[in-house]
Parts: C-alpha cells; structure tokens; sequence
C-alpha cells in the first residue's frame, strides 16, 4: 500500500488517464504546454550539469565500490566502543536516517502508516546491532538532492535512499559496501514504440532532482529534454498525464513504478552501471566500518535475500547480494 499523498497522486492520474481515453492526446516534444494540465510540485527543468557518473580524472581516481573493512566481529548491541561514534549515537537515543517515503517496495507508507520496504529493513538492522531495538531509528524523509547536504549539516547519521557510489560523491560522503546493484534505463507507457534514448530526440524525460539520471540524460546523443521533479513517483504521475514520454532511473526503481501501473513497461538496455550504498559523513570511519560490518552479517545469514525477496520477489528473480569490496 502507499501513502495518503501517493494514492491521491496516483488517483489523479488515472482521472487524466481515463480522460486521455476520451480524446486527449499525450504529447511528444518540444511543443508540450507546461500548464495543459495540473503538474506535481517541484516540477522544473533542470540547469544543464555534468555527470556524476562521467569519465575524467576525478571518476577514474577511486575503486567507487570499494569500502572500509570491518574491524573485526560487532560488539554486543547496546557495548559501542568508548568514544566511536556509535556510542555517540547510543546515547541520543535513536539512530537518525534518510529515507525516500516515497519509493515503493523500498521505503514508503504502508495502509496503517508504518515505514516499510527493503531499505527500512536495512536501516532497521543498523539500529539492532546498536540498540538491541530495530524501532530505535529516526526516519527523515528527504529529496534526492538532500542526500549529500543533510549529511554534511550533520542532520541525519546516514541516507539509505538508492544512492549512487561515484568518485564524486566520495569526496563528500562515505559509502558502505555496495548493498544493491543496478543501472539506469527507461520506463515508457506500453505500446508507445519507445525502445531506448535513440527514440527521444526532442521528446521529454523525467527523473528527479540532484540524481545522476538528470545529466545522463542531457547528455545523450539523441538531445532528449530532461524534466526534474523531486520525487520519482512524480514522474509517473507526468507520464500517466502524457506531459513526459519517458522516467529514466535505476531499473530497481523502476521495476516499482510499473508494479504499479501495468500499463507502462522498462525498455532499453543499461545505460550506466550504479551500485547502491549507505552514505555517511566522510569522517564517521568508525561508522561505515561498522555498517560493513552490518552488512557483512546480512549476506551471510541469509537476511539480505530474505528481504529482498519479500519486497522484490514478485517483479524479478532473487540476486545475490553484492559482493562486499574493501579498499584495506
């Protein structure tokens, strides 16, 4: 189930859905009125940027799923060692994390308003190796262009959002081990002959605000316009409207936005290679060692897969989890 506001977004488009059936014509192109018909909030054009997953020297300067090696077995919940960090979050009470309310079967709202998904489970994890209490976190919604400043504010302990590892985003924040695998393809309404980027010169994309989606797509030889919204449920609400013709975004994302509308399809081959990671302050190593460390429990006991398959089971195969890369 999803949220108050999500169902309202999703009940909106398929009024405009059912009215396009009446006549309406989606549009492609450049000719598409911006105010033809009611818009999600935060709906923009994003300012021509450069990659986050671009080649040069600082993209090919790091190993970008390499990550700190645990320091050994995780002390008992509730014994973090004097002066680590983890005792530092012990003692306010609560682990504090960054989370997409919005991304279905990842972390969103169920029918009685509780914070599930797969990522939820991984932060909840986090909070029993500390606490001994899984409810000991503090989830705050953030915007995909948050993600690094909330961080460096010091507002949250760590994002768990589908954050792409770059060297880029190294030299702002620390990553775990890569806990989720995946690239960036397409999602277009079924039937509509899309079949990659080469058939979106001039046509409109969607992806959010702050991604490495947004300058991929500026980039593409076949001069798509980008459209950025702040949350990727957004996009599909765009789309369902026929106001976009495509949402470009992980494919694991993706996945989930056609899990819920039957109508729409992935097509497309990768067009990049983005492995998922926990970020954190760049200068909490304790942290991400432990967080390793987390993680390194859930590939062996099974807990990864467990998850996974609750939530993913029904759009795809069970992988196995990412491999852990350490740096030292």
């Amino acid at each position: 189930m999803v949220d108050a506001r999500l169902r309202g977004l999703l009940l909106a488009a398929v009024l405009v859905v059912a009215g396009c059936g009446q006549g309406a014509t989606p549009s492609a192109g450049r000719g598409v009125d911006p105010i033809a018909a009611p818009q999600p909030l935060g709906v923009r054009d994003p300012a021509p940027q450069a990659s986050a997953a671009a080649s040069g020297p600082a993209a090919d300067a790091c190993d970008r799923r390499a990550s700190l090696r645990p320091g050994g077995s995780l002390p008992a919940p509730r014994r973090m060692p004097s002066g680590s960090t983890m005792e530092g979050i012990f003692r306010g009470g609560r682990l504090i994390v960054g989370i997409d309310q919005d991304a279905y079967l990842f972390s969103y709202r169920d029918q009685d308003g509780r914070l599930v998904g797969f990522e939820i489970d991984i932060a909840r994890r986090i909070a029993a190796a500390i606490f001994g209490d899984p409810d000991a976190v503090q989830f705050r919604a953030i915007s995909t262009a948050e993600r690094v400043p909330v961080l460096e504010r010091g507002d949250v302990h760590m994002v768990i959002r589908t954050m792409t590892m770059t060297c880029e985003r190294w030299q702002q924040v620390a990553f775990s081990t890569e806990y989720l695998s995946s690239g960036q393809r397409l999602l277009v309404r079924a039937g509509s002959g899309i079949n990659g980027l080469a058939d979106l010169g001039g046509r409109k994309i969607c992806a959010t605000n702050g991604s490495s989606s947004i300058p991929n797509i500026q980039r593409a030889a076949s001069r798509p316009i980008a459209v950025a919204t702040d949350l990727l449920v957004d996009c599909l609400v765009l789309l369902q409207q026929g106001q976009v013709d495509a949402i470009s975004s992980i494919d694991t994302l993706l996945a989930t936005l056609a899990a819920q509308d039957p109508n729409t399809t992935i097509v497309g081959d990768r067009i990049t290679d983005d492995p998922a990671g926990i970020a954190m302050p760049r200068d909490d190593a304790d942290l991400v060692r432990f967080v390793n460390a987390v993680l390194d429990e859930m590939r062996a006991d099974g807990s990864w897969r467990t998850s996974y398959r609750r939530w993913f089971g029904g759009v795809g195969p069970v992988p196995q989890p990412p491999a852990a890369r350490y740096r030292d």
